[in-house]
């Protein structure tokens, strides 16, 4: 299969989240997809012209074996609170946003709930994952210079929605489930609990968490 394609410069393959992660751009748009230098990319590949042969091509390509590899992969968010790596299922995850205003609710001083953000203009609850995971407040030393990194993760389950805070966003990563380790019984008791498993990535432990169990905790502060 052959067809006339625009020249495109797949600086996302270098610099971006497939190659050395080196663009200074990815601090402000997190993933590649979200750079409007990507989706000008796609535009114009979209743009072209289908070949002749474009569905028979791809007809044999998807009955090829892929190989056993490839299959029964998921995906997570990992992201870091403090000096430590977590992961959530990408599939809870609705949105990442610049950190904002949270307005505290009256009466309810709990450490876990922090407050109100306003999401597109909707408030949705926002609470504290370093309180629910027992991993105390970072040191105020050198926290400013790294605000410039922090986002808050906007994140649903069963119909409910939340926002927390985190230090750093890495991006997506997708793994098999044999790559995965038991969680260390040095582990903090909070942060096993809501821990279901750890994922060696980059030379780091991310600690994949359980969603489930955390949206019935922030539930249970709410009543």
């Amino acid at each position: 299969m052959s067809c006339l394609r625009p020249a495109v410069s797949d600086c996302w393959n270098g610099i971006g989240v497939r190659g050395d992660s080196s663009c200074p751009d990815l601090k402000q748009y997190i993933h590649c997809r979200n750079c409007p230098v990507y989706s000008a990319a796609a535009v114009d590949l979209l743009d072209i012209d289908l070949p002749a042969d474009y569905m028979t091509h791809w007809t044999h390509q998807a009955a090829k074996e892929n190989g056993l590899a490839k299959f029964g992969t998921h995906s997570v968010l990992v992201f870091r609170i403090g000096v430590e790596w977590l992961a959530l299922p990408i599939a809870v995850l609705k949105e990442i946003v610049s950190l904002r205003a949270i307005h505290s609710i009256p009466h309810r001083r709990d450490g876990v709930l922090l407050g109100l953000a306003n999401i597109r203009g909707e408030l949705l609850i926002c609470f504290s994952l370093a309180e629910v995971l027992g991993l105390g407040s970072p040191a105020d030393a050198g926290r400013e210079k790294h605000r410039v990194s922090e986002r808050l993760l906007v994140i649903q389950r069963d119909g409910d929605r939340a926002v927390c805070p985190v230090d750093e966003v890495f991006g997506i990563s997708r793994f098999h489930p044999r790559d995965l380790t038991p969680v260390p019984a040095t582990i903090a008791k909070a942060a096993a609990t809501y821990t279901r498993s750890v994922l060696p990535w980059r030379e780091k432990s991310v600690g994949v968490l359980d969603d489930e169990l955390l949206f019935h905790t922030i539930n249970r502060n709410l009543a």
